[in-house]
């Protein structure tokens, strides 16, 4: 794993976009070049540069050790911190906050967010119950607002609307933006409009020129109307925060929050056949390609993780897998929260298809292939013993579960 260089695909935008802050930094330094009489000059302060007596100047900013990964850690310290002390007014977020952390879409919104507060506003965020997110600051949240209780927990948009009217009377933010999506932001976004009287503008994908456009007649068509006071954004809305950091000051309600009476009663959550879920709507994908030698042991493995099975192309063709699990430009485009890529090299056209997913982890011999530089985690080595491995883990993982429990 320490001998594999990975990519870092930020840095490598950084390096492109010359109108970023940290542009100049990601340039590599340039040790020798030719002049314009044709002499190779060298840089005397390079890195590694042996000077006329044959002695080799010695480096002591620690940048020979680390390589490009103390350089993007360097990165992450350095973007510019932006604080607003006394914001003129604020733009309240809520994001799905789906596992706990953010997902694309709520970085999307947190973006656009960010393009209504402009210098003087400020983006206040509002989390329901516990989170495990810690990039807040980097996702362009100024202020955090968290509501915690049971009352909260679980299946309870009526209870989560009063909240959201608290924070209205108190903060009165000049807009609210929700995301419009199936993971409880659209159907809480409509209710939350309907108790504060407001007419929301649904399905916006672009905020422009004090006007609102989102998409009607079946996406056939765009609508433009009036920037809303609540805005319900769809994917892609806007571009994540990527330039600035943020400072995150948590907030506090001064009042506490009525308890309304549900007439929903959240009787927890029903057990799925994952094999039942549609591939474009499944979360935690396990998916197969020509590496697998052992199918057994593959489903097997898939049962285990309660995951939904996906192959590659290879493994369709070849009658491993039905036509309706390939995934891939010429199958199905996946939006996983966590894709495992079992065997598959990584052709093009498959990393089309996961292009859209946030965790990918790569279990593969070849530590050279496509998937290796694609996934977020790696694991090199043979398949089978990986998936043995990781059974027993888990097996083990849930016999101390129920032990506790018990």
């Amino acid at each position: 794993m320490s001998d594999i260089i990975r990519r870092d695909p930020r840095a490598e935008w950084i390096a492109r976009n010359r109108l970023h802050p940290l542009h100049a930094a990601m340039q590599p330094v340039q040790h020798s070049w030719m002049g314009p009489n044709g002499v190779i000059r060298k840089n005397p302060h390079g890195i590694g540069f042996i000077g006329p007596n044959g002695i080799k100047r010695i480096d002591r900013s620690g940048a020979q050790q680390g390589g490009a990964s103390k350089r993007s850690a360097a990165v992450e310290v350095q973007l510019p911190l932006h604080q607003v002390p006394a914001p003129a007014f604020y733009i309240s977020v809520v994001p799905d906050m789906v596992g706990g952390r953010l997902s694309s879409h709520d970085r999307d919104l947190l973006g656009l967010a960010h393009q209504l507060a402009g210098k003087d506003g400020a983006v206040l965020a509002v989390v329901f119950g516990e989170h495990k997110e810690n990039a807040f600051a980097t996702a362009g949240v100024d202020r955090l607002l968290v509501l915690e209780g049971e009352e909260f927990s679980g299946y309870a948009p009526e209870q989560r609307v009063q909240g959201l009217r608290a924070v209205d009377n108190q903060f009165s933010p000049r807009h609210w933006l929700l995301p419009d999506s199936r993971s409880g932001g659209g159907e809480l976004g409509r209710r939350f409009a309907a108790a504060l009287g407001e007419r929301p503008a649904t399905r916006v994908w672009q905020v422009k020129d004090q006007a609102c456009i989102g998409r009607a007649g079946a996406g056939l068509q765009d609508l433009a109307r009036p920037v809303a006071r609540l805005i319900l954004a769809a994917v892609e809305c806007a571009e994540p925060v990527s330039e600035t950091r943020h400072e995150v000051l948590p907030v506090e309600l001064s009042t506490a929050v009525a308890r309304s009476l549900s007439r929903i009663e959240d009787l927890g959550a029903v057990a799925v056949d994952p094999a039942a879920i549609p591939m474009a709507e499944a979360e935690f994908i396990f998916s197969g390609g020509n590496g697998v030698k052992d199918w057994a042991l593959f489903h097997r493995t898939a049962e285990a993780l309660g995951a939904t099975e996906g192959a590659s192309r290879v493994a369709v063709d070849d009658g491993f897998m039905a036509r309706d699990r390939q995934v891939g430009a010429s199958g199905t485009w996946v939006t996983a929260r966590v894709y495992v890529a079992v065997g598959i090299s990584g052709a093009i056209q498959h990393l089309q298809g996961i292009g859209a997913c946030d965790k990918v982890v790569a279990i593969n011999l070849d530590p050279g292939c496509d998937m290796i530089k694609r996934a977020d985690l790696s694991v090199i080595g043979e398949s089978a013993e990986i998936l043995q491995a990781l059974i027993a883990a888990v097996e083990a993982y849930r016999n101390e579960a129920r032990r506790d429990a018990a």
